[in-house]
């Protein structure tokens, strides 16, 4: 009896968890990133996605993950598609390829808007995922192509939330250009003071965006 018990329990469909966001991150590669400075973005955003508690959350929430880098018109380029957080190994090594990757572009403008653009047409794989969130980070405004509102009104539009990473040399230029003109309604700006504050900064947001309420 107690074998015919375990054998049914065996067989009746265990609940799937769902994916609970899509978080691309989308990295700024142009011309005003120094070699030392892209060196800084990529092991900072390694390190944030080895940290133990963003590590928790990313398993918890069967969080989707792809990472792009962005530069001027036409120069987008996804370098790590999408790839389902489901246990601490996986973030692991996915930590790991963030910390090896190459850069796409270099010597180029700051195209934002197109760059947005790029991220928003990128979800279709992850497309169960209950939350949409774009992560721009850059430290420049937009300087050519000039198509950063469209690009906004698109996301807002679509229901994904975009926030920000600025990286600010002095005051908050950056910081209000991305506030202003980049993020979503009810989407927010994280400051990093400088490219040896990324580490902090892009932990602290993952942490803050992932961890959202739902409604």
């Amino acid at each position: 009896m107690i074998r015919v018990l375990l054998l049914a329990l065996a067989l009746v469909p265990r609940p799937v968890t769902a994916c609970e966001v899509a978080l691309m991150l989308a990295m700024d590669v142009s011309g005003s990133v120094d070699p030392a400075e892209y060196r800084l973005q990529v092991d900072g955003l390694a390190l944030a996605l080895a940290d133990p508690s963003v590590r928790d959350v990313l398993v918890q929430g069967q969080v989707a993950l792809s990472v792009m880098q962005w530069s001027g018109v036409g120069s987008q380029a996804v370098v790590l598609p999408w790839q389902r957080m489901l246990s601490a190994d996986q973030v692991d090594r996915f930590a790991a390829a963030t910390r090896a990757m190459t850069r796409a572009f270099a010597v180029s403008d700051t195209a934002v808007g197109a760059a947005l653009d790029f991220a928003l047409a990128g979800f279709a794989p992850v497309s169960d995922c209950r939350r949409r969130v774009i992560d721009m980070s850059g430290d420049g405004n937009e300087n050519v192509g000039f198509t950063i509102g469209r690009a906004r009104s698109a996301a807002q539009a679509s229901g994904t939330e975009v926030n920000g990473l600025a990286i600010e040399g002095m005051g908050l230029s950056i910081t209000n250009f991305y506030r202003n003109q980049v993020i979503t309604k009810g989407g927010f700006v994280e400051t990093a003071r400088g490219h040896l504050d990324y580490a902090r900064a892009i932990r602290a947001k993952m942490l803050r965006e992932l961890t959202k309420p739902s409604g």
